[in-house]
């Protein structure tokens, strides 16, 4: 089976049910909001948290997709920076136990973390986030040997505001003889590096995955399927999803809307994550473009019906028979 590589911030996820909004007003996080905080801060808070009763999720964008390819079957491994402490330890092993062959590198800062609380009648969800050690991965923290054996490279788009780091990775990627994949992440991220995303999507990246607003901050289109058709121009394969209205997929003169997969959805965290790896997943079987964009909307349908970014077993299990019966029906083989 062909095999992939992530690069991304690695994240713990440290999430706390809040019994009021003590909590939030102390800190100054507004209700709802996903706030920056320094490592002085991060730590007041964590330190706050910890009597209220804390579950940790290793996280992060490109981790979480890395983590269901290597569930799906591929052989998966995943570069990042952490610190020497608790969190670092627990990200590692975590991903570990689902198969994921880890480069972490080490930082002399605090391990990253998004401290996520939940609170009121509705669940609202407030982030503290605090990026730590991730922010110091560095060019020269990459090398040639990390990228040799894998058919495919995934990339997050929350480290392009490190252009220099991204630059080399695509490089080095490319090199390899990668399929190079793109998860634009945020539209804020898309506009503070316009140039500079063209730029890499032009001259590397293969397959470029964005939702809506991402497409628009990319292409200065509203129509998400115009929009489309403009990315498409610059890469192999072109994805933008929709969120509860689906997704569309383009290559070259082929084009398809990918109706949403039944769900009870309750929390879309991780589900742009979840329909990558899905998509990798079938395109590494070969399979037709609609296919894998099926497959993508498949898995993507099992995340939104948990709290957080880990699907549970019973639903894993749901998912790769439904996947596995489409991949059959399309002609294709399971490893």
């Amino acid at each position: 089976m062909k095999s992939i590589l992530g690069i991304g911030n690695a994240l713990t996820d440290i999430l706390a049910v809040l019994p009021d909004d003590t909590l939030l007003k102390t800190y100054h996080l507004p209700k709802g909001s996903m706030q920056h905080v320094d490592m002085e801060t991060g730590d007041k808070i964590w330190a706050a948290l910890k009597p209220l009763g804390v579950k940790y999720v290793a996280g992060g964008s490109a981790a979480n997709t890395i983590t269901c390819t290597a569930i799906f079957g591929m052989p998966s491994s995943f570069i990042g920076k952490i610190g020497d402490d608790e969190l670092g330890l627990l990200f590692k092993s975590d991903q570990e136990q689902y198969g994921v062959k880890t480069t972490l590198l080490k930082s002399e800062h605090s391990s990253g973390r998004s401290m996520v609380f939940v609170s009121g009648g509705n669940a609202e969800r407030t982030f503290a986030v605090y990026l730590g050690a991730a922010l110091d991965l560095v060019p020269e923290d990459l090398k040639a040997e990390y990228f040799e054996g894998h058919d495919y490279f995934h990339i997050e788009g929350y480290l392009v505001q490190n252009q220099a780091l991204i630059r080399r990775a695509v490089e080095l990627a490319h090199d390899a003889g990668c399929i190079i994949s793109l998860d634009m992440a945020s539209y804020n991220v898309v506009e503070s590096n316009e140039a500079f995303l063209h730029d890499i999507v032009e001259k590397y990246v293969d397959i470029v995955f964005a939702n809506e607003t991402e497409a628009k901050a990319f292409t200065k289109i509203d129509n998400p399927v115009l929009a489309l058709d403009e990315i498409s121009r610059h890469c192999k394969i072109a994805v933008v999803k929709v969120g509860k209205d689906g997704s569309w997929v383009k290559t070259g003169e082929e084009k398809h809307y990918i109706p949403v997969w039944p769900a009870d959805t309750i929390d879309a965290t991780g589900a742009g994550d979840t329909y990558a790896a899905g998509f990798l997943y079938a395109h590494s079987l070969g399979m037709p473009l609609k296919v894998c964009g099926e497959i993508g909307s498949i898995i993507a349908a099992k995340v939104v019906e948990v709290i957080g970014t880990k699907i549970d077993i019973p639903r894993w299990k749901a998912a790769k028979q439904e996947i596995r019966e489409l991949i059959v029906a399309n002609g294709g083989k399971l490893d």
